[in-house]
């Protein structure tokens, strides 16, 4: 049976519904790709991608300018993504004014921090409406819990690319 509730309304979660998904990688992976999906809609009424917009973000927060290859290295350890395929995400940032060159860094420009601004401004609602009424201490579990699998995947992985058998 499908219910229907109104728009902008987000969905009761029950503690039966909390207790029948217990957290695991496929869980883990569901929750990312819909928060994904929401900020992939809001991008995308910018001409950003997901990985653009990760770059730009980095660029934004960084307390100093990054180097190209400073700025792949850190972007890299977020999305795990192939280097190549993060220089040529860069091209599209300068390419769209979003970055500038500056001698041998990369500096993002008013119009990708207005961008970043606006997309976060657009998002702010929605994800009020995912977040909330979630209890402060059920928020500081999870936070506990996926800093841990970050940490435990990414000395997998480091691991698994340095050549160690699975």
């Amino acid at each position: 049976m499908t219910t229907t509730r109104p728009t902008g309304t987000a969905p009761k979660v029950t503690a039966s519904r909390a207790a029948a998904s217990p957290a695991d990688a496929r869980a883990l992976g569901l929750a990312h790709y819909a928060a994904r999906g929401v900020l992939e809609h809001f991008l995308a009424r910018h001409g950003l991608t997901f990985p653009q917009q990760i770059a730009l973000r980095t660029a934004v927060t960084a307390e100093t300018p990054r180097t190209r290859d400073a700025l792949v290295t850190e972007v890299r350890g977020v999305l795990k993504a192939d280097p190549a395929a993060l220089h040529a995400t860069l091209d599209e940032l300068v390419a769209g004014g979003l970055l500038a060159v500056a001698g041998a860094h990369l500096r993002p420009t008013e119009a990708g921090r207005a961008a970043l601004a606006a997309v976060a401004a657009e998002t702010a609602p929605v994800s009020a409406r995912i977040w909330g009424g979630i209890p402060a201490e059920d928020l500081a579990a999870a936070g506990r819990v996926l800093a841990l699998v970050t940490e435990r995947a990414d000395a997998e992985l480091a691991r698994l690319t340095a050549g160690a058998p699975a």
